[in-house]
């Protein structure tokens, strides 16, 4: 993506709550695609026209989990999330590209359980347009990691042979950015 000219990009833009999302899923039983959210997710999205800056956080305990309450304090619980210790997880990036063309990709420094790693997510940026509420712009991303590499480490083995939870996580971000006031102003 390097030889792709990058989008001018000034002004502070914040994640709308209701239309942005922070997704996850991760293969189950070795037959279908655990899916789950954080609804509780801020972000925002910088520039000055040359630099581009992209940071956000999630509570974790604004974790969706259709499963019984037993289900949902396993996740919060120390073998997955630990959510009394880590709370949040975070994200701040160190290179944002917006092409010409409308791809997006973002390399940074995810942090979950207190442990922090180099991530790149590749995607979609719509360039900021007036809208009924404002001047508006979003931002689509993905990335998958081993989520090993966080210290997410229980597995059990199926009855059959293979793994309860696939150690591959998936994430989609989709972010409807709405410009602040003070910026839309100059």
């Amino acid at each position: 993506m390097a030889s792709v000219a990058v989008q001018p990009f000034s002004g502070t833009y914040r994640a709308q709550a209701v239309a942005s999302s922070f997704a996850f899923a991760v293969r189950h039983s070795g037959v279908f695609r655990y899916r789950g959210s954080l609804s509780d997710v801020v972000a925002t999205l910088r520039g000055d026209g040359d630099a581009v800056a992209l940071e956000g956080s999630a509570r974790v305990d604004s974790i969706s989990v259709v499963e019984p309450s037993a289900m949902r304090a396993s996740v919060l619980g120390p073998e997955f999330f630990d959510a009394e210790r880590h709370p949040e997880i975070t994200f701040r990036s160190t290179a944002v590209r917006l092409a010409d063309d409308g791809r997006a990709e973002v390399d940074g420094e995810l942090t979950i359980r207190g442990v922090t790693r180099a991530v790149t997510a590749s995607g979609h940026y719509a360039p900021p347009r007036p809208s009924g509420f404002g001047v508006v712009a979003g931002l689509e991303l993905q990335t998958s990691f081993d989520r090993r590499e966080f210290g997410f480490d229980w597995q059990t083995e199926l009855p059959g042979g293979g793994d309860a939870v696939g150690w591959d996580v998936e994430v989609d971000i989709d972010l409807l950015l709405k410009r602040e006031d003070a910026d839309a102003e100059g």
